[in-house]
């Protein structure tokens, strides 16, 4: 419990060296990056994210985790417990489908499922070493790897990279840059090595986006086929 509530965090580590991150950090002392120690916890949802909306990856974890988790303890009779990796390995491919899973993103669950014991050794592994494990199972990336060791790990470095929106948001914040890609994010991210997440988060929660110019992305759902 107290790594989940941020003990294990070190604040201090990070200084700032823009004006937008030297408020936020001064607004937000009690900022913690958390750490749940669950690798496959974290992983499986964030696999459900992979390219699609929010909304639809949100779905396709409720209907799965109600479907074959156990009811919560407590009085909530709504709640309910990530299944296993055993249950995991097992789902069949019509009710991926169901819940509006690709073929792409449910083999990879079940790979990852299937390796889950080697998997839980990243969380604690260094960040290099841990993301290496996870990127050993195909179908899980840059972008995967880093959003679920921000999570398990609390790995204050794990900056997401492959993101739709993340460069151009961390280009326009520091920069002005709205068209920013990956390599120019990564050169601004540059000064905080080793807190570019920590640092990436202070950014999103300070707000500082450049406005919409495209349609938000269209909800899909392959269950529906």
């Amino acid at each position: 419990m107290p790594e989940l509530l941020g003990a294990a965090d070190d604040p201090a580590a990070f200084v700032p060296r823009h004006r937008l991150l030297h408020t936020g950090h001064r607004r937000r002392p009690g900022l913690r990056l958390t750490r749940t120690g669950l690798v496959l916890e974290s992983l499986i949802p964030t696999v459900l994210e992979q390219k699609v909306t929010a909304d639809e990856a949100y779905r396709a974890w409720r209907r799965l985790v109600r479907q074959y988790g156990e009811p919560a303890p407590g009085p909530d009779q709504g709640l309910h417990v990530m299944p296993d990796a055993r249950t995991w390995a097992m789902v069949p491919s019509w009710d991926w489908h169901k819940a509006g899973v690709d073929a792409k993103r449910s083999a990879a669950i079940v790979r990852a499922a299937r390796a889950a014991a080697r998997l839980e050794e990243a969380a604690a592994m260094d960040l290099p070493a841990a993301t290496a494990r996870l990127e050993a199972i195909p179908g899980i990336g840059p972008w995967t790897s880093a959003e679920t060791l921000q999570r398990s790990n609390g790995a204050p470095d794990a900056v997401t990279t492959g993101d739709l929106h993340l460069p151009g948001i961390i280009g326009y914040a520091l920069a002005g840059n709205r068209d920013a890609d990956d390599a120019a994010m990564l050169e601004l991210l540059a000064p905080y090595a080793g807190q570019r997440h920590r640092a990436a988060r202070l950014i999103l929660l300070s707000g500082a986006a450049p406005p919409r110019r495209t349609p938000r992305m269209p909800r899909g759902d392959i269950g529906r086929l």
